[in-house]
């Protein structure tokens, strides 16, 4: 942690704040946002006595809800997981943080490329620091310091794959022309594919995309060590954390359109919403043979994840950069500005759901006891933008 007065690429209004508060946008739901809907959703479903699905844990809406019930049970149900094949909302938050990364990759190299001689080696150098230091800090939040038997210690983490992909994303971008960027992008996407279809699992044989019997669960039974987290794969595994280049290379395509001096602010946001309905379309036309599937990484995930990553962007950066509307994207861009650091205060540093229940207990006595945890998970967002705003005000950034 260090402040960084004199660094004008993290100084806001030197940047993208689009892009800060889409990071932050990010952040929140993993961090507080998804315990406040659920919470909200419980309490309406022990209010109108609804079932919840045990399999895919997404409560059923019925007739007799009102029209807001109804979006505020709705949108909980976005923030579960797709069991398997399939999409939520809550399927984007991490192709959509890689996509921002890859985003970000052509206004932080340029200028620093832009130094001269020896510019590249210093990247080099700052991007396996922080390669390695994802790592360790995701096997951090795994429990590594728990120091559990090797053989429960999970290797594989969320920031891992974003490290991993940014790396090897960065790479590419560093030394590949326009057009072998592109060829790279395809390259990948078609070479995974064709390994998931036409290499044959022992016992289970070629292009068996179940939980056990795809490729990427074998590759991670036979080389990743540790604690797989879904016993016979992992969602961060080994061979599916190839096709998560892929995404990242869709942000830096988007940075560098971003960039680009050639076209006006408004020619930008159509080109690139053009360019998300085709890649949502594209996914989907892909999952007739290759399912939209978030824990393999399908190519046809890549592409409808990357297309909704893309609108989104084009959303957020047509209202805050062009339109100039910011004032309602503060608190995400004090998120975003320090999104690592909130990432592992949230997932063990800190508990912010103690902290919430010790300075409400006052006003949750005086509640009704179904509402409890809305309002808990409430007091957990509020503290931790309080927090970041310090920190923002400060300038005192989590740098990596």
């Amino acid at each position: 942690m260090k402040n960084i007065d004199n660094d004008q690429s993290i100084i806001p209004g030197k940047r993208l704040l689009s892009l800060d508060a889409l990071r932050g946008f990010d952040m929140f739901w993993i961090v507080s946002g998804e315990g406040i809907f659920h919470g909200i959703a419980e309490a309406i479903q022990q209010k109108n006595g609804l079932v919840q699905d045990s399999h895919t844990w997404q409560i059923a809406i019925t007739s007799n809800l009102s029209l807001l019930e109804k979006m505020l049970v709705g949108i909980s149900n976005q923030l579960h997981h797709s069991v398997w094949n399939g999409f939520t909302f809550y399927d984007l938050i991490f192709p959509l943080f890689i996509f921002i990364a890859g985003v970000s990759m052509p206004f932080s190299y340029a200028k620093q490329l832009a130094a001269g001689p020896g510019a590249k080696r210093k990247i080099y150098r700052v991007l396996i620091k922080r390669t390695l230091l994802l790592i360790l800090l995701g096997m951090i939040v795994n429990g590594l310091l728990q120091w559990k038997p090797f053989e429960e210690t999970r290797f594989a983490s969320v920031l891992g794959r974003i490290a991993l992909s940014c790396f090897f994303a960065a790479i590419i971008y560093l030394n590949a022309s326009f057009r072998w960027r592109i060829a790279w992008l395809i390259i990948i996407l078609l070479g995974y594919w064709t390994a998931m279809t036409f290499i044959p699992v022992p016992g289970f044989g070629a292009g068996m995309l179940t939980p056990d019997g795809n490729l990427s669960a074998y590759i991670d039974r036979l080389f990743l060590p540790g604690k797989l987290h879904r016993g016979v794969y992992d969602p961060e595994g080994l061979l599916s954390t190839i096709p998560a280049i892929a995404t990242a290379l869709l942000g830096i395509f988007t940075g560098e359109m971003l960039r680009s001096v050639r076209y006006t602010a408004t020619k930008k946001v159509l080109i690139l919403s053009l360019a998300g309905i085709c890649m949502i379309l594209t996914g989907l036309a892909w999952n007739t043979v290759f399912p939209i599937n978030k824990t393999i990484w399908s190519g046809s995930f890549v592409l409808y994840a990357g297309g909704w990553s893309l609108l989104l962007l084009t959303l957020f950066y047509f209202v805050i950069d062009v339109q100039g509307i910011k004032k309602w994207a503060g608190p995400f861009v004090w998120l975003g500005c320090n999104s690592i650091l909130i990432y592992m205060a949230a997932h063990g540093l800190v508990n912010f759901l103690s902290t919430s229940e010790f300075i409400l207990e006052g006003i949750t006595r005086r509640m009704d006891v179904r509402w409890h945890d809305a309002m808990l998970w409430t007091g957990v967002a509020l503290i931790q933008f309080a927090a970041l705003y310090g920190l923002y005000k400060k300038k005192i950034f989590l740098r990596l």
